[in-house]
């Protein structure tokens, strides 16, 4: 924990060069930055299965579901490349942590392939670095067991930038695949200078995920510019027809 601090420290004066992941520097589908997204609690299962249908055509990186459709789209998505991806904690992070850890393993034997988890956020404003960092390891140790990725949701319209610098390096610490900066429940989404900032404090091997407010192609390619390597959003069908008449137009 001295390390973190003293980390927090640094980079509140000054924060490390932009260095983006190597992968935004080659030519990749845009399609593979998105995590096809429907989390509404009204959301029904024939409109998961449609969700399921695009992200097959489009070829998406994965399919962002609540945990009760994760069955379901896993039987969706077999025999295909798109991810099983489902939500921890959500939308608050405030409960314990045995809860979330019961939540991943049950999600990660019904087919979940990656766990967005939020973390404690009242502990993380509060200075409890000890226990945010204790919660996220231990979502991150249940999903690696079994191969699943995790990202680490901040809710970054509700932290100042220590907090969101704190965020990050705990998530980083907790040996977490991605941090993420929203639900899309909060107050906010995700901002350009949130997701530098998040790149330039985790780094270029680290996931960074924009979400919450990426609803056409000049905001997705916004957040890759600024580092971000996943992008979850509703509109991924919105996106990719906005590329393929800028192409049609070329």
């Amino acid at each position: 924990m001295k390390e973190i601090l003293t980390l927090l420290d640094e980079f509140e004066k000054a924060l490390p060069p932009l260095i983006l992941p190597e992968e935004l520097k080659q030519e990749s589908p845009f399609s593979r930055w998105i995590d096809h997204t429907l989390l509404k609690p009204e959301a029904t299962p024939a409109q998961i299965e449609k969700l399921c249908e695009e992200a097959r055509h489009y070829q998406f990186a994965s399919v962002c579901v609540n945990p009760v459709f994760v069955s379901q789209v896993s039987k969706a998505l077999a025999g295909s490349p798109v991810k099983v991806c489902t939500v921890i904690g959500f939308p608050l992070g405030a409960t314990p942590t045995r809860v979330k850890v019961f939540e991943t393993r049950t999600c990660l034997e019904m087919g979940a392939q990656e766990i967005d988890m939020v973390l404690p956020i009242g502990l993380l404003r509060a200075g409890d670095f000890e226990t945010v960092l204790e919660d996220i390891y231990s979502v991150v140790e249940a999903a690696h067991a079994q191969d699943a990725l995790v990202k680490v949701i901040l809710e970054t319209a509700l932290l100042n930038q220590r907090e969101k610098i704190a965020g990050c390096l705990l998530s980083q610490k907790a040996r977490a695949d991605f941090v993420k900066t929203s639900t899309g429940f909060g107050p906010g989404g995700a901002t350009v200078e949130d997701i530098e900032l998040m790149r330039r404090v985790v780094g270029p091997d680290m996931g960074v995920k924009a979400s919450g407010g990426v609803r056409n192609l000049a905001i997705a390619r916004a957040m890759l510019n600024a580092g971000a390597n996943r992008l979850g959003t509703s509109s991924g069908v919105i996106i990719m027809k906005e590329l393929e008449e800028e192409t049609a137009k070329k």
